[in-house]
């Protein structure tokens, strides 16, 4: 059974996932839809996708807006990662407040995302495995997101490595949006 715990954010939620050992290896349960529902957690799977990076990589801060915003959960089986969520909902107590909490292969943890945050994280290891279940499919029209350095959170890295969409988006004050 995952243990299931609030973060300071409104509605998103650290998950420990349950695994076992043995001799063959380690099996991870990554989503149970009763035990998520008696949780409070409402998520539907409509996509699934993954990503490899390197140390020091940063992808995010990323969403989609309605009417195809989506909530994740996120998780690492391979590696380690600095999750970083961003609260986005106008009307939210949390709204622009930010949560990191490192996701790994040995730690076992999740997150889930509510629909209106931003995500992203940094790679603390060279080929983080970073799997994310998603409540709705890719939109490019309404994909977007914020600039990662805006948000005011220390990402602790010298030299980060940036995908040009990323540094193109506006900064947390420019986005001027909200869900």
């Amino acid at each position: 059974m995952p243990k299931i715990q609030a973060t300071p954010l409104d509605g998103a939620f650290i998950i420990t996932l349950p695994a076992s050992e043995d001799a063959r290896g380690t099996f991870v349960k990554v989503y149970g839809e009763t035990v998520f529902r008696k949780a409070g957690i409402d998520f539907t799977l409509r996509e699934s996708y993954f990503s490899f990076s390197k140390k020091d990589v940063i992808r995010g801060m990323h969403f989609q807006l309605p009417p195809h915003q989506h909530s994740k959960i996120v998780y690492c089986p391979e590696g380690a990662i600095l999750d970083v969520i961003v609260d986005l909902r106008k009307d939210s107590p949390t709204y622009r407040q930010y949560y990191a909490h490192e996701l790994s292969a040995d730690n076992h943890k999740a997150v889930f995302i509510p629909e209106g945050f931003a995500h992203g994280f940094k790679s603390l290891t060279d080929n983080s495995l970073t799997c994310y279940f998603v409540s709705s499919e890719y939109n490019k029209t309404h994909d977007t997101g914020i600039r990662y350095d805006s948000i005011g959170f220390d990402w602790d890295v010298k030299k980060p490595v940036l995908s040009a969409r990323d540094l193109s988006f506006v900064g947390m004050a420019e986005f001027g949006g909200g869900f």
